[in-house]
């Protein structure tokens, strides 16, 4: 009895590991082309407006995983404006990538940007898929590729707020619930912003195995990468209406978020709280250098700041901020959150966590 107990309680485990196992990656094993080592990634931004954190968490969480040559790819020349805060310098354009890659990018990265019909954006994503690229929308990114014409007669996932406008103007495409993110053949979609986090350390998994990945989760803070969520809990409330009107309305109290940009600052952390604090309607983040060169991040992003402050403001600010270049990115949001509430309520902050659709 005892021997059949334990049988029973052995493969019941494995079951069970096998299901985790499956959820954690359930995104399509990297296949190496054109001999190339490592698999070539391009994180696109508009320059006109770009997510910060479904661009910039994906760049660092898959340059940090060490297993991949990642490039973010402007539009266009010149300054990507990054919102709700923050601004950098790509690396090359999409016209620099298509000289210097012909045979196009393994994996293209797609966040939300202002203009999801823009046509330059559009025809390149196209053209990486037809080159063989696997497309990932993060977040509201969905929308470029579902304009583009990439999720027709697909299932995908998007942001819970864009659920209902997406059904409706593409009715051809099967909107999922209840999966952070979701692979379709050679397209992956993401839920909201806080789920580039998981679908980024996915993609180490089919990337790099699923050992790197779960080393790199741990090193970042982050417990598990599952793809299994809760849509439900998200939604606009009158109390999030109301909390966003009374929030804009007091005017007089709106303040000034100021973060100092120096050389190594923790992207992932500085992009979450960021992200967090511009979410408020009563704060906006602004952030400060030694000069107006670019600063660059832990993992290679060329920041732009705001604004230069005197030295020893700086120093100060620095000081004042030195857990920017330290702190995990899992601390880093619940930091925000925390101080959000304690600065403007509770009701502020189950606002940001939803608009960030970050489960609580």
């Amino acid at each position: 009895m005892k021997t059949k107990i334990l049988l029973f309680l052995f493969l019941a485990l494995s079951f069970s590991l096998a299901i985790a196992d499956s959820l954690s990656t359930p995104l399509p094993d990297y296949q190496a082309r054109f001999g190339r080592k490592q698999a070539l990634i391009a994180v696109v931004a508009d320059n006109e407006m770009t997510e910060l954190t479904d661009f910039v968490v994906p760049y660092a969480v898959l340059k940090a995983s060490g297993a991949t040559q990642v490039l973010s790819v402007a539009t266009g020349s010149g300054v990507v404006n990054l919102y709700p805060a923050l601004k950098m310098q790509a690396e090359t354009t999409m016209a620099g990538f298509d000289q210097a890659y012909p045979q196009g990018a393994d994996y293209v990265i797609v966040p939300a940007v202002h203009n999801v019909q823009a046509a330059v954006l559009q025809s390149w994503v196209r053209a990486q898929a037809a080159k063989g690229a696997i497309i990932v929308g993060i977040c509201d990114g969905v929308w470029v590729l579902a304009h583009a014409g990439l999720l027709e007669q697909r299932r995908a996932v998007g942001f819970w707020y864009s659920m209902d406008g997406l059904q409706k103007q593409f009715p051809n495409t099967t909107w999922v619930r209840n999966q952070r993110y979701l692979a379709d053949g050679k397209i992956i979609t993401t839920t909201g912003v806080t789920a580039s986090l998981p679908a980024s350390l996915a993609l180490v998994a089919s990337i790099a195995g699923h050992e790197r990945a779960t080393a790199l989760a741990s090193e970042l803070g982050i417990k598990n990468y599952l793809s299994t969520h809760d849509s439900q809990q998200f939604k606009m409330s009158f109390a999030h209406a109301m909390t966003i009107a009374g929030n804009w309305l007091r005017f007089w109290s709106h303040e000034e978020i100021a973060l100092p940009l120096s050389a190594g600052v923790n992207d992932i952390a500085l992009a979450l709280y960021a992200d967090a604090w511009s979410r408020t309607y009563r704060s906006q983040v602004k952030t400060y250098a030694a000069s107006m060169h670019a600063v660059q991040s832990r993992y290679g992003l060329q920041l732009l700041p705001d604004a230069v402050a005197d030295a020893d403001v700086f120093d100060q600010m620095k000081r004042e901020q030195n857990w920017l270049t330290d702190i995990s990115p899992a601390r880093a949001i619940d930091k925000a959150l925390q101080e959000i509430g304690k600065a403007y309520g509770l009701a502020s902050r189950a606002m940001v966590s939803t608009f960030m659709e970050y489960p609580q």
